[in-house]
């Protein structure tokens, strides 16, 4: 793959392709600058290796054919891998980061031995009889950019050279990435933040995450990964997180805190799912326990559009129910403090599923293997 484009003029066009296309020349002239002839010199390596084709389309007003150049996706395969505290998901996809195939195995142990040697048999798993052109690996943590594992609490590792210790393990390019700054590369890439070029994701689950995309690039700073975004302000009615931060994001929006608050108001065991799908139903009790949690993901919406000046905002993680069964709320919520002339902010949502993760370590080895860099 990385034998297929060279030279900073031909990963551009096939960045541009595989974001945005299928494109026409001329479009894609204009996109980058180019004359149409440069542009046609530029693409013919990609058309000859097969990484470029040429589609065909109906006819235009004087009847000639359109020939407008997509990517063929299956010119490459890439594993994606989320490494959690419990255990490895992969998903196999296409240069696209569509999966093609999917695999999960228990964590033998948490020690980096362990862990190298679970995420090798998964790869194996995947790739099967044929090689993979790259893997990409996410975890929650701090990630240089080298891929050495500064910091990941859940796994008890400190400056771990993961991304060397794979690359020799597994005998092709690895990337190691942070999985919230992983999980916005696919969606700025491939996922619901395609075609923007600024934009925030907030991610919701078992934490909360944040990362940013400003002018076509996201941001990945080294403090991606400590966790910045648990600690936000929302509502210093709250109790303190383990920090002594009142009220902070973690304490409202975290899953573990909204079953606890769910299960004090309601007074039964009752889970994350079933008190959102209560809610979602019209269930006055299980609304009015998640009015508080629901306002302040709202506020940190408005917050971070404010603070980024972006007007879209990706919400995405295994807790996004709580966006969909409290919409009004969340829409209060981000308006609260924004100011009356601001542009609305686009909210969207990102289809839930831990193979999300996965799929954006995969995008992270895709843009590694077609710009260079992630």
């Amino acid at each position: 793959m990385d034998r297929m484009i060279t030279g900073g003029s031909s990963r551009a066009l096939a960045r541009e392709v595989l974001v945005h296309g299928p494109l026409s020349r001329g479009e894609l002239a204009r996109r980058l600058g180019l004359s149409l002839a440069s542009l046609t010199r530029l693409a013919q390596p990609l058309l000859a290796s097969g990484f470029l084709v040429e589609e065909s389309r109906a006819g235009t007003g004087n009847g000639r054919p359109a020939r407008p150049l997509a990517v063929r996706a299956d010119t490459a395969r890439v594993v994606g891998l989320k490494v959690s505290g419990d255990d490895v998901s992969g998903v196999l996809t296409d240069l696209r980061a569509d999966p093609r195939a999917q695999a999960i195995r228990p964590l033998g142990g948490r020690s980096v031995a362990a862990t190298v040697d679970t995420i090798a048999r998964v790869v194996s798993e995947l790739s099967g009889d044929r090689p993979v052109d790259a893997v990409g690996v996410s975890l929650g943590g701090s990630v240089d950019r080298h891929g050495v594992v500064r910091k990941a609490p859940f796994l008890g590792w400190t400056d771990v050279p993961l991304q060397r210790l794979l690359g020799e393990r597994l005998r092709v390019p690895v990337v190691v990435e942070n999985d919230v700054v992983a999980l916005a590369r696919a969606e700025h890439w491939f996922g619901e933040g395609r075609g923007r070029r600024d934009l925030a994701v907030i991610t919701i689950g078992v934490g909360v995450g944040y990362a940013l995309v400003i002018d076509d690039r996201v941001v990945d700073r080294p403090d991606a990964g400590v966790g910045l975004a648990g600690h936000v302000p929302l509502d210093a009615d709250e109790p303190p997180c383990d920090h002594g931060h009142r009220g902070c994001a973690g304490t409202l929006l975290s899953s573990s805190a909204i079953e606890r608050r769910a299960r004090d108001a309601l007074g039964v065991d009752i889970g994350y799912d079933d008190v959102m799908e209560a809610a979602a139903r019209g269930d006055e009790a299980s609304r009015a326990a998640l009015e508080t949690p629901a306002r302040g993901l709202g506020r940190l919406i408005g917050l971070v559009s404010s603070l980024a000046v972006v007007d879209t905002v990706v919400l995405a993680g295994e807790g996004v129910a709580l966006a969909e069964a409290m919409r009004p709320v969340v829409a209060a919520g981000t308006t609260e403090y924004r100011h009356p002339d601001a542009a609305p902010v686009d909210v969207r949502i990102s289809p839930p599923g831990f193979d999300r993760w996965s799929r954006g370590a995969a995008a992270t080895a895709i843009q590694h293997l077609v710009v260079g860099s992630a």
